[in-house]
Order: structure tokens, then C-alpha cells, then sequence
């Protein structure tokens, strides 16, 4: 790292997967110099022998390569149009991503994703982080709170935190628990939802805090419908888990097929009770069984299946929750998952420049902050890096509006979620981005089909957050 006299003193960050790696090229690239902190390494080895080295790895990396994927190597859609991770790859690249321009570098086939070769994607992130004169990598892990000399962190160390760093966070955070596992139910697009099946009702019409009394989407089930929906659950492929992960059941967010093999009666007990509820269409018919969908976002366009975690595979997951009357033509913002993870209530923790509240020297970013995906991930630690930098030059940076999609992943993790509500990791989605109408008719006052009208407002979408982005980029 080249320094100066009159330059500004290093910015610190903590993790060097995507997420960091973003993070550290957006400071190096506003002028700012950065140390970047990776804890897997290659080290000598204790002993007489020479030469030998040890690894020090995760449980999840096999290399120690910066931005290295473990899990999938694609990106997802690059559809910048109609797809919003596409979107999102789009904005990242007008803010010169690392890990985008590396990905675009390294890309494989793969139909209308963007797919990379992992190993020379990661080793094409390390060459340019390495070779920056701004940038110091440091090879050795940050176990507890960094150095209070440290007066500007970004902490991006994924949801493998180091348990001494995860300890340090929740007593300085006040939090009862870090999320140690993401037990995640679907979400459901609400315009996918079929309102002539479903209706809107409380049970027993009991308001909530905002005082609607028609606060939850229900579906109702009969009792061949339902019989024939646990027999769907209890012979879907199953998610199996690595033996690290070592994953438990908590009687709270059970899977519903775990619930389902304690008994068939055991979900109409419990998720899906039909008590205190009316279908107002054939009231003096009682519903066997009734699944309900709880609003997930402050816009009210995504929509939680309530108690629905779930270890079924994703493949098998829409065929099996469209059995259910009125979601049989849903469209999943995100499918459910249980698996191993850590992530902070960053609603409660986090100022939307990302900086913890009680200790605004600490920055989050990447997959610890609640988002899901390598590019959301690498997006957080993109604006983290920005919001850093600028701050050391004495410009504070506002986040980018919630138009578009880095905003609206920001809105997401700090502010997006229903105060109250169960704080869980999301993937980017059009659901998190304040909606837009498509034209109803087209110019010769024909009606649109509403598959075209749904295109269209994606398009709409997708347009107005480029703008948007470019404005914020130009301010």
C-alpha cells in the first residue's frame, strides 16, 4: 500500500470473500488506502521439517483465494430487463464492481446466466487486489472486536463469522442471539396470488397494532386437498446437510415436513389451523385446513407463507406449495431453506450507511447484514466500500434511492422490513423495489395479456433504476 504524508489513514476491512473484496476495491478506487484482512492463509508448519506449509482454511473454503466461490459459480440471470439480480449486475457494473468485471472476465456458458470459471474468477480478483498500490493484504484472522485504533471498519466476514468476532457483536449489539441458522419460509409475489380463491381476514378478525383487521391472505384447503398436500410434502425430495453444519430443530421453526412426519394432524394444528377464519364465499362451509400469508415488506408486495420453513429441494418446492388452493399459479420472490447461517438484526443494528448504531466506527457488509446471493452480498460490500470512503474524504455519501436495486437492498437490511416482523436474508427481487404500472391497453385500445403487462412492468422498472442510479452516481 502507497502512502503519503497528507493521505488519508487506512480503512479496515475484515473478510475477504466477495463481499470484502468488493468492499476493499471501491475504497482503493476512491483513493483511499484499505487493509484487507483474510484469515485463510498458507503458514509454515510447526516441526522440524522445511519447506511444508499448513493450511488454515473454513470448513467451507478449499482455497486462499480472495472472492472464492464455495457453493455454486453462477451469478444468476444477467437480464437486465426482466430479472432483477440482472438488474443488479447492471448497476454494479456502473459502479465499477471488481467482482462483476472478474465474473464478465471469467465467464463459462450458461444460457442467460452469468456462470464463471470459480478458479479463475478468484484468482483474477486476488491479481487486481494484490496489484493495487492502495490496497495492504493482510493474511490473519480478526478474533473479537477490532482494535479501537481502527476508527473505520467494514466487518464482511460471511456467515462462517468467527465465533470470538460473532460473541464480540452481540454483546456490543445488545442482541439476545446472532441467527446462527436461517430456518426461511417461501415468499409469494402477491399479484401471483389468486384473490378469488383466497381472501383477506385476521383470525377472528382480531386487529393488530395498525388496527387492520384483515391483516393475512388466506387459502383454503378441504380435506382431500389437504391429505393429498402432506402426502406431497412427505415424499418431495429432501435438502441434506453437510455434516459441519450440524444443524438442530427448534420446536419454533420446525420444517413443515418434520411436522407433517409427527403426524398428519399435526399441521392442521399448527401452521395451518382453519380456527377463527370465514371464507366469505361459503361461510357456512368450515375449511379443513387453511394456509396463511403474513405481508413481508413495508411495500406490500411480497407475501410470507406463514410457518412454511422448509427442507424440501427448490426444484421440488413450487409444484408442491402450488397444490394450495389460490397459489396455484405463484411466483416465488424467494423459496424456503433451512440450513446454517449468521446474520445480524441489521434493522435494529444498522443506519442506512450501514454503520452500527452504538459503534459507528463498524460497518457490515455481505452476507452477515441479511441479504442472500453472491451478487446481493458483493453489492452490500460494494455501497459499504463507498459509504467508507467517502466518509474519510469528509463527503458523506446518502444511499442510492430505493428505486433501484442497491437501494432497495439497503431499504431491505435497514429499514424495508415490518417493524416487529422476523428479520430473514432475502435475494434481490422486483417485490423489494416500489412497483410501477404497465399499460393496461396497448396504443390501438386493446388489452394487454396480463404475462405482457407483467413484462412490461419489470421493463418499466429496470429502466427507471438505471436512471435513478445514474443520477446518484452523477450527484
Amino acid at each position: 500500500m502507497s502512502t503519503t504524508p497528507t493521505s488519508p489513514a487506512p480503512i479496515h476491512v475484515v473478510g475477504g470473500g466477495l463481499a470484502g473484496s468488493e468492499a476493499a476495491w471501491q475504497i482503493a478506487q476512491a483513493g483511499v488506502p484499505v487493509v484487507l484482512h483474510e484469515m485463510r492463509r498458507d503458514e509454515p508448519a510447526s516441526g522440524e521439517a522445511t519447506g511444508q506449509t499448513r493450511k488454515v482454511r473454513t470448513d467451507a473454503h478449499q482455497t486462499d483465494g480472495l472472492a472464492e466461490m464455495v457453493c455454486s459459480n453462477s451469478f444468476r440471470s444477467d437480464d437486465w430487463q426482466f430479472n432483477a439480480v440482472g438488474l443488479l449486475h447492471a448497476e454494479m457494473r456502473r459502479c465499477d464492481s471488481i467482482i462483476m468485471s472478474a465474473a464478465d472476465q471469467h465467464q463459462v456458458p450458461a444460457g442467460g446466466a452469468l456462470a464463471v470459471d470459480r478458479d479463475g474468477f478468484s484468482a483474477e480478483v486476488t491479481r487486481r487486489l494484490e496489484a493495487h498500490p492502495l490496497v495492504t493484504i493482510v493474511r490473519e484472522e480478526v478474533a473479537g472486536l477490532p482494535p479501537a485504533e481502527w476508527d473505520s471498519v467494514i466487518l464482511a466476514t460471511g456467515p462462517l463469522t468467527s465465533p470470538a468476532l460473532a460473541d464480540a457483536i452481540l454483546e456490543l449489539g445488545g442482541e439476545g442471539q446472532l441467527s446462527f441458522f436461517d430456518a426461511i419460509a417461501p415468499i409469494i409475489h402477491l399479484d401471483s396470488v389468486n384473490m378469488d380463491v383466497a381472501w383477506r381476514q385476521s383470525r377472528y378478525d382480531k386487529e393488530g397494532p395498525g388496527g387492520d383487521a384483515a391483516a393475512y391472505i388466506n387459502c383454503p384447503m378441504n380435506k382431500e386437498q389437504y391429505e393429498a398436500f402432506v402426502d406431497a410434502l412427505l415424499e418431495g425430495p429432501k435438502a441434506e446437510f453437510k455434516e459441519w453444519e450440524n444443524v438442530p430443530y427448534f420446536d419454533g421453526c420446525l420444517p413443515i415436513e418434520v411436522m407433517a412426519e409427527r403426524g398428519r394432524e399435526t399441521l392442521r394444528h399448527g401452521p395451518m389451523k382453519p380456527v377463527g377464519l370465514t371464507n366469505p364465499r361459503d361461510p357456512t362451509v368450515k375449511s379443513y385446513a387453511i394456509v396463511q400469508l403474513r405481508q413481508d415488506n413495508a411495500l406490500g408486495t411480497l407475501w410470507n407463507m406463514v410457518g412454511f420453513q422448509t427442507k424440501l429441494k427448490h426444484g421440488a418446492q413450487a409444484d408442491v406449495f402450488r397444490m394450495i388452493p389460490g397459489l396455484e399459479n405463484a411466483q416465488f420472490a424467494r423459496l424456503g431453506g433451512l440450513h446454517r447461517n449468521t446474520f445480524i438484526n441489521s434493522p435494529k443494528l444498522l443506519d442506512r450507511s450501514l454503520r452500527m448504531k452504538v459503534a459507528p466506527r463498524l460497518r457490515f457488509a455481505g452476507q452477515v447484514t441479511g441479504v442472500e446471493g453472491y451478487v446481493e452480498s458483493a453489492a452490500i460490500g460494494l455501497l459499504a466500500g463507498r459509504f467508507a470512503a467517502a466518509e474519510r474524504k469528509g463527503a458523506p455519501l446518502e444511499a442510492p434511492p430505493a428505486t433501484t436495486a442497491l437501494g432497495a437492498l439497503v431499504e431491505h437490511i435497514t429499514g424495508g422490513h415490518l417493524e416487529g416482523g422476523n428479520f430473514q436474508p432475502m435475494n434481490i427481487n422486483y417485490g423489494l423495489l416500489p412497483p410501477l404500472e404497465a399499460p393496461k391497453v396497448d396504443e390501438e385500445g386493446k388489452k394487454i395479456p396480463l404475462k405482457e403487462r407483467g413484462r412490461a412492468k419489470k421493463r418499466l422498472m429496470s429502466v427507471r433504476a438505471l436512471q435513478d442510479l445514474e443520477a446518484w452516481l452523477g450527484a
